[in-house]
């Protein structure tokens, strides 16, 4: 089968300046699963001299000072993959990774919010459970009386 599709990934990748295609499909060994995580390569692009090419890497706007932290790992890595020096420059941009279409906020309806203990409910919670000497099971009890409290009131 990769047989078949290895000429269309090896074409698309070429227009995009992707010469090597394993920096494409291979990209978190390369940098490491930390770096993909938060940036993933995008162009590259060859400048008039000819002399080394600049690689554009797409992450958002929160990791970007990470990432900025990483380029000349980033650089050595692609560099290594690609055998030599092909690429002098890493660029960043910063986009969200996904279209106007994908990052779109749901129309669903929020999920319902617990309502808060009453009053009523505290108080009795809390003498119940105020004979226990342990803060934190003491806590415990009274929150666990609230929770069955407030499910036998509302049924």
């Amino acid at each position: 089968m990769s047989g078949f599709i290895d000429g269309q990934v090896r074409k698309a990748g070429e227009q995009r300046g992707f010469a090597v295609m394993r920096l494409l499909t291979h990209w978190s060994e390369i940098v490491g699963e930390d770096t993909a995580r938060m940036a993933h390569p995008v162009d590259v692009g060859y400048g008039r001299e000819g002399f080394g090419a600049t690689l554009t890497v797409l992450c958002s706007g929160s990791t970007a000072p990470l990432v900025q932290q990483m380029l000349p790992q980033i650089r050595e890595k692609v560099n290594a993959c690609y055998g030599y020096s092909a690429i002098s420059r890493v660029r960043i941009t910063q986009t969200a990774p996904v279209g106007f279409n994908e990052g779109q906020r749901s129309f669903k309806s929020a999920p319902k919010v617990k309502d808060p203990a009453s009053e009523h409910v505290v108080s009795a919670s809390k003498q119940l459970a105020s004979d226990v000497e342990s803060d934190g099971l003491r806590r415990a009890l009274e929150q666990l009386g609230q929770n069955v409290m407030a499910r036998t009131s509302n049924t």
